[in-house]
């Protein structure tokens, strides 16, 4: 084949030597009931060997409420760390070097307000902002269409997402403004190629309101990222990365007018299938992983979190997590695929499923561009309803066994539960709550009603909204605060 790693369209990588030059980032997603608990895991997890944090936060946090408030009762800490002030952010990161290590945020509604308070974060531990690296998922097109964490209206969402790339381009030059995912979409049912189809289409939708906004592909456009699925499919999900990375090229080249080869680049993080793992013989979920985790790698990953095997009955044990991240590492250090780039190019198989999976997806895209792109397909509940359909397919050939999982329809077994899993501590919750009433209480409250009340004025108005958010974050201002001063001023998306 003529395509070369490192040369546009990059299908065979992004990097001519690939690993021989430099391994992916070895992250470990994790966050606990408190802020402490989670750094004590942080610190474990590094000395184990990751090379990049992946911060979980809570239901909570996600969409906009503090610890103390009515709707977040009984969700606090639940399925990741909560944070509600910038006391919550110091204990998260407490001793951990922000200029050494890359970190990763899932959030997306409220990604405007961690971000803010990591840059505070920074500034306390007088690291300057062109050191600091690390992704923020920042995608919320994706939630109106699979995972549901949204808070505002899209106009209003896409304005905090393009403010947030105008101000990461001119401040923290290291850090990846947003990561397209890909994943969820997956997990709520769709196929391979509508995976790709609709990540690309929301990243359309993205640089499309940026450029309305004045701002120059070829300067935002490296600060773009993407977080994909590794399913069971092993050739499928290898041939899945290649075509990702000739399909975003071709998009950003032709499509946008990119100039700068670093735009042109689809750079992702690929998780393994939360949704492939099973209750059942939980033992089988490190095969599961290890073979997805091997896509991953084989297809060119920029970053990789392999799941632990018990995740699918609870949040990962230090001993689950840790062997998740050996699988990685005797991948790295020991299969011997580092020492090759694309190895699997050639192949007839591999090649087939390379031009079919970008055909299909491309295809996919067109119908999208059809109903009027990306917002108004999710607005029609057009992509949803693809969805949906696939989930249905997929869970029928289960069903009927068309489809085999060990353990689960077939080589079935009686087996005891297992006891060694990791545990919600109830009392880090009432702990937790009550740090935030005596923060609202201690604080100096005129400064906080002073700094909201600026923030509500640049909402209303057309300036970027960070630095105002970062100021509201300095003089403690809450996370639920923040959101709902946002609130006040954009209102709530409603699911029609």
């Amino acid at each position: 084949m003529n395509e070369k790693a490192g040369k546009f369209p990059f299908t065979r990588g992004i990097y001519p030597k690939m690993y021989q030059n430099k391994l992916w980032t070895m992250r470990q997603y994790a966050g606990f009931t408190s802020a402490e608990k989670s750094n004590e895991r942080y610190h474990y997890l590094i000395d184990q060997g990751v090379s990049g944090l992946s911060i979980a936060f809570d239901l909570p946090t996600q969409i906009g409420y503090d610890s103390d408030h009515s709707m977040a009762d009984g969700e606090v800490g639940k399925v990741g760390v909560p944070i509600s002030s910038i006391l919550d952010m110091e204990k998260l990161f407490k001793d951990i070097p922000l200029d050494q290590v890359s970190t990763s945020m899932t959030i997306n509604s409220t990604a405007a307000i961690l971000l803010g308070m990591y840059i505070v974060i920074a500034e306390k531990k007088e690291i300057p902002l062109n050191k600091i690296q690390g992704t923020i998922q920042n995608d919320i097109l994706k939630e109106y269409i699979a995972r549901g964490t949204y808070i505002y209206p899209v106009k209003p969402s896409l304005r905090l997402i393009t403010d947030i790339f105008e101000f990461c381009s001119e401040h923290i030059p290291k850090w990846n403004t947003i990561s397209i995912s890909g994943y969820h979409i997956r997990e709520a049912g769709s196929t391979a190629a509508q995976e790709l189809a609709f990540t690309f289409a929301n990243g359309i939708a993205y640089v499309q309101a940026a450029m309305d906004k004045g701002m120059d592909v070829d300067i935002f456009g490296p600060q773009l990222s993407f977080f994909f699925n590794a399913h069971n499919d092993l050739f499928t999900e290898i041939a899945k990365f290649r075509a990702a990375r000739r399909l975003w090229a071709k998009i950003m080249k032709k499509r946008f007018g990119a100039k700068n080869k670093k735009a042109m680049l689809c750079r992702f993080h690929t998780q393994t299938g939360g949704s492939t793992l099973s209750a059942q013989q939980v033992d089988n979920n490190i095969v599961r992983t290890t073979i997805q985790a091997l896509s991953a790698v084989l297809g060119g990953t920029q970053s990789l979190h392999t799941n632990a095997f018990d995740e699918a009955l609870a949040l990962p044990t230090d001993n689950s997590a840790k062997l998740a991240l050996r699988t990685q590492q005797i991948i790295a250090h020991e299969s011997g695929i580092v020492n090759y780039t694309d190895p699997l190019a050639g192949s007839e198989v591999i090649e087939k499923l390379t031009n079919e999976l970008e055909e299909n997806a491309q295809s996919i895209i067109d119908e999208i561009d059809s109903i009027g792109g990306a917002i108004q397909a999710i607005d029609q509940g057009w992509i949803h309803k693809q969805i949906s359909k696939s989930a249905y397919d997929y869970q029928q050939s289960i069903d009927n066994k068309e489809q085999k999982i060990v353990g689960v329809n077939t080589f079935v077994e009686n087996e005891e539960p297992i006891k060694e899993l990791q545990a919600i501590d109830h009392d880090l919750v009432d702990k937790q709550i009550k740090q935030v009433h005596q923060l609202k209480s201690t604080r100096d409250n005129n400064a906080v009603q002073l700094k909201l009340s600026e923030l509500k004025s640049v909402a209303n108005s057309e300036d970027n909204l960070m630095p105002s958010i970062i100021e509201a974050v300095r003089n403690k201002c809450t996370l639920g605060e923040i959101a709902d001063t946002l609130r006040e001023c954009f209102g709530e998306f409603n699911q029609s």
